[in-house]
């Protein structure tokens, strides 16, 4: 017995001689078999797509070529974009009148895969999406919301950040307000060492900014007993007599060194004595 006698159908073994036939995985099988058996239904019709039909699919879906078409207006979406909504497919004019958002600036549809800017809730075509000073695409770049419009970075500066009094640039993070005028932080400095005072404790003398440091050094009296400057502005206790200052730790008796703070005492000459020392003089 020839070969060609047993080239039957695997499936329903009838003769495949001289009739079409379709090969899966290395087995023939007559196009009955092979569509009752392989053939995928069509999301469309739900009828089997068969051997001399197209098998359009679209994640794990599949349809007829006739049936591959917009669930609303029935147009083709044969080799056109298309769009997917609750397991519907719909042609991009439909799935945006539908479902797309519109434009806050020109009111019209924002196509699906066309760029667009979307901030709180508002959507706008890219080229929509204008500063409200230079009336140029803000794009990707940064941008500040102002009032009802949006501005680009370089416009918002110019309208509304404030300049500093210092380098004149503009001020658009945080900053310090001293004499009523604004400052960068890190503009605003001791006048006399140039230390940053942002942050930290300062005063002034004639509407200059010092650190205390260099206030003291400058202005502050002198403690006739250290020599060191007595400044109240770090919380200082001084004694002042005759127009001379000393801190409390310093006000002592020339002689024995015990303090004179809450206690009388003498003088001699420029020397300040405890009652003690003052006697045995």
């Amino acid at each position: 017995m020839s070969t060609s006698e047993h080239f039957n159908c695997h499936y329903c073994k009838d003769s495949l001689l001289g009739k079409k036939y379709i090969m899966k995985e290395d087995t023939q099988y007559c196009t009955k078999c092979y569509e009752n058996l392989f053939a995928n239904c069509c999301g469309g019709c739900s009828l089997p797509i068969g051997c001399n039909s197209k098998d359009l699919s679209y994640k794990d879906r599949h349809w007829h070529e006739q049936c591959f078409k917009c669930a609303k207006c029935s147009r083709s979406l044969v080799e056109k974009a298309f769009a997917a909504r609750d397991d519907l497919l719909l042609c991009t004019e439909c799935y945006a009148n539908d479902y797309s958002s519109k434009c806050a600036t020109c009111k019209k549809t924002v196509m699906p895969g066309s760029r667009k800017m979307e901030y709180k809730g508002n959507s706008w075509h890219e080229t929509c999406f204008l500063c409200h000073r230079c009336q140029q695409p803000i794009g990707t770049k940064s941008f500040i919301p102002k009032d009802s419009g949006y501005f680009c970075m370089p416009c918002f500066e110019k309208q509304y950040a404030y300049q500093c009094c210092a380098c004149k640039k503009a001020i658009t993070t945080g900053g310090v307000t001293y004499q009523d005028k604004p400052w960068h932080r890190e503009c605003f400095l001791c006048i006399g060492c140039r230390k940053q005072l942002s942050g930290q404790r300062f005063t002034s003398r004639e509407n200059y900014p010092y650190c205390l440091e260099c206030f003291s050094n400058l202005y502050a009296k002198k403690c006739v007993g250290c020599t060191k400057p007595i400044t109240s502005l770090a919380g200082a206790k001084y004694i002042s007599f005759e127009e001379r200052q000393w801190h409390s730790e310093c006000f002592t008796c020339m002689q024995c060194s015990v303090s004179l703070v809450g206690r009388g005492f003498l003088t001699q000459r420029d020397n300040i004595l405890c009652t003690d020392c003052g006697r045995e003089k």
